[in-house]
C-alpha cells in the first residue's frame, strides 16, 4: 500500500526553509562531462565545505536524475560535525528529500542502505524505501512551505541542474555555495541549463546577489558564497 502523507505536513505554513544551492562546478560552469554521467568534481577542500553545508542543513533536496546517476546521496563524514549535530538534538545526517514525478528506485541501491531518513516529494508515494511521502503540489513555494511545516528550516539543494533551475526560476534560492574546480569539461551539462523559461528579472539586475565570502580550498579550488538580496 502506498505511503500516506503525514498529518503533521498536511497544513503548510506561510513560511519556507532557507535554501542554499551547493554545487561543485568546472571553470566553464559544467556539472558533468560532455558525454554525461556522474562527475567526480571536487577534492579534499570541497569535501570539507560540503560537510559543513550538510551539517548546517535539516534536509538535502535532490532530483531523481541525480539520484539515478549516483544511486546514493552525500553523507557527513566529519566526526566532529556528526557529534555536534547529535549534541544539538538533531539527527546525525540531514534528511534526504528526493523530487520525482515517477517511481522506479531499485531498493538495492546504496541510497536505501545509507543511515538517514528518506522522504519522497512526488505525485504518489511508493510502497517501500522511503520514510515519508509528501505530495508534489503545484509550485515550488507551495512545496517549500510544506517542507517547512514538516520541520525543515534549512535546506541544502544538491542538484541536479534541472532542479536548481526550477528553484531559481521560482526565486526560491536564498544562497549559493559554488566550488570552482580547476578543470574544463565542455558539453551541454551546465549548472543552469538553457531553458525557455527565463530567470526572474529581479534576479538578474545589479545588487540581486551580494558576495558572502570566498575561500581558497587548496589544489586550485575556490569556494564562492553569494546571498540573494530581495527588496521587500
Amino acid at each position: 500500500m502506498p505511503l500516506q502523507p503525514s498529518d503533521d505536513c498536511a497544513a503548510p505554513a506561510l513560511e519556507r526553509p532557507e535554501t542554499r544551492l551547493v554545487l561543485a562546478i568546472s571553470l566553464d560552469g559544467r556539472l558533468a562531462p560532455a558525454e554525461g554521467g556522474a562527475a567526480q568534481l571536487g577534492g579534499k577542500g570541497d569535501r570539507r565545505v560540503l560537510d559543513t553545508a550538510l551539517a548546517w542543513a535539516d534536509a538535502c533536496l535532490m532530483g531523481a536524475g541525480t539520484l539515478r546517476a549516483h544511486q546514493s546521496t552525500c553523507l557527513i563524514r566529519d566526526r566532529a560535525l556528526l557529534q555536534q549535530r547529535v549534541d544539538q538534538g538533531r539527527s546525525a545526517q540531514p534528511t534526504a528529500v528526493v523530487v520525482s514525478r515517477s517511481d522506479g528506485f531499485p531498493l538495492q541501491w546504496q541510497f536505501f542502505r545509507q543511515p538517514l531518513e528518506r522522504w519522497l516529494l512526488a505525485p504518489k508515494g511508493p510502497a517501500e524505501g522511503f520514510d515519508r511521502w509528501i505530495p508534489l503540489g503545484h509550485s515550488w513555494p507551495e512545496r517549500l512551505e510544506t517542507l517547512y511545516a514538516c520541520g525543515v528550516r534549512r535546506l541544502a539543494l544538491l542538484g541536479g541542474a534541472s532542479l536548481a533551475a526550477e528553484l531559481l526560476q521560482a526565486d526560491c534560492v536564498d544562497a549559493l555555495q559554488l566550488t570552482l574546480v580547476p578543470t574544463l569539461l565542455g558539453g551541454p551539462h551546465t549548472w543552469l541549463p538553457i531553458d525557455p523559461n527565463p530567470l526572474p528579472l529581479s534576479m538578474l539586475g545589479a545588487g540581486a546577489w551580494s558576495c558572502d565570502g570566498l575561500e581558497d580550498l587548496g589544489e586550485g579550488e575556490i569556494m564562492l558564497r553569494y546571498r540573494r538580496q530581495r527588496v521587500h
